[in-house]
């Protein structure tokens, strides 16, 4: 819904300003006079894109989601909540903030209000809300978002760090390269070719790959943008084939189902129903065949079979994990507790992969420079050599 700022005067002729969420601007003049307020000036506010918001404040939802649970779990209303907490923020969030007070004090209940926050709070976040709103355990269930939250933080940082090492040593290895072959090489070998000496089976593959580097780099660059452009565009007709492929990786194996699996007990702890929750929790995941595959699970859910005999597409243990969750009634819980066994591994593979990898790459760039230097030295050598 539109907001609107607003300056104007009270009953007693004091100057007041505000923010005001209405369908239209003669609708937010109306419900401001309805305060008793007569506005002197009433403009339009842009409201920021709700997804840039959702990914900058991943933090800032873990406190809004933590506050408002001890507030209310301590006797303090929803809408007294909602105004304590805005003065926690500021900038955007401290206005969105507002404008979920300001419907909740409108008479909407808190799912409404967080929905009508396009792209700010995620689907799954509204449903468990919506449901705790029903069941009336609202602070124990965010209390539960703000830990599910903490949650993909960690794994996003964990992931985030883990990438920092082995992308700067690729953009490093990248230019380094480049330069060496388009620029020092070049140079070098004029030397060599105008000596007409036999040369080395290494420097003539060099001298070869720099000629080829100086002249037509453009040629790698347009086809590594037609590469991707094509990717791009088999990703956007057919997004399941990439992405069942990624799913075949032990790494990001673990991080799709530590996502699936958190999200789907959280939901069904918050009493969310479990074909909305088997929906919500394929698309946390971030996997276009995890979700292919989910459907197909929810329909044999609909058609009356039990929750580990339709997830055919999971790890065997996982399945007996929920399944003995079925049968003890605890399937939350050890759908939480599969979630931290699937996020260890997931750490405890980063780490080994990372112990692999940066020797690896450390390894390689120096082979790579032993080449050169190597394809350099050996024709000076001969060059000495007949000239003594």
């Amino acid at each position: 819904m539109p907001e609107f700022r607003y300056i104007g005067y009270d009953s007693r002729g004091r100057r007041v300003k505000g923010v005001m969420i209405a369908p239209s601007q003669e609708a937010a003049i109306q419900k401001i006079k309805q305060r008793d307020v007569y506005p002197e000036e009433i403009r339009p506010v842009r409201v920021p894109k709700g997804g840039l918001l959702r990914r900058k404040g991943l933090d800032n939802l873990a406190l809004f989601s933590r506050h408002l649970s001890v507030l209310l779990a301590s006797g303090v209303t929803l809408s007294e909540a909602l105004d304590s907490i805005s003065e926690e923020f500021r900038g955007q969030w401290r206005r969105l903030t507002n404008r979920v007070s300001e419907r909740v004090q409108e008479g909407a209940s808190l799912a409404t209000a967080l929905r009508e926050m396009e792209g700010v709070f995620p689907e799954y976040y509204c449903h468990m809300v919506e449901a705790a709103e029903e069941s009336g355990n609202l602070p124990d269930v965010l209390r539960m978002l703000s830990e599910y939250i903490d949650i993909e933080r960690t794994i996003d940082s964990k992931v985030s760090t883990s990438l920092i090492y082995p992308s700067f040593m690729i953009v490093v290895a990248v230019f380094v390269l480049s330069f060496v072959f388009t620029f020092v090489l070049p140079r070098v070998t004029r030397v060599f070719e105008a000596s007409r000496v036999s040369l080395p089976t290494v420097t003539v593959i060099l001298i070869r790959v720099s000629h080829f580097l100086y002249q037509y780099w453009w040629v790698l660059f347009l086809s590594l943008a037609v590469v991707i452009y094509l990717l791009w565009r088999l990703h956007r007709a057919y997004p399941w084939v990439i992405e069942g492929i990624l799913l075949k990786v032990p790494l990001l194996r673990a991080l799709y189902l530590s996502r699936f699996t958190a999200t789907l007990g959280f939901l069904l702890k918050a009493g969310v129903p479990i074909t909305k929750a088997m929906k919500l929790a394929s698309q946390s995941t971030g996997n276009s065949q995890i979700k292919r595959n989910m459907e197909r699970s929810t329909q044999m859910i609909t058609e009356g079979a039990p929750l580990s005999q339709s997830l055919q597409d999971i790890p065997p243990v996982l399945r007996q994990m929920i399944a003995t969750g079925e049968k003890t009634g605890q399937l939350s819980s050890l759908l939480i507790k599969a979630s931290e066994a699937y996020r260890e591994e997931l750490f405890r593979s980063t780490e080994r992969l990372l112990s692999i990898i940066e020797p690896l790459m450390v390894l390689l760039m120096g082979a790579v420079v032993g080449l050169i230097v190597f394809g350099v030295l050996m024709p000076i050598f001969q060059l000495n050599q007949i000239i003594r």
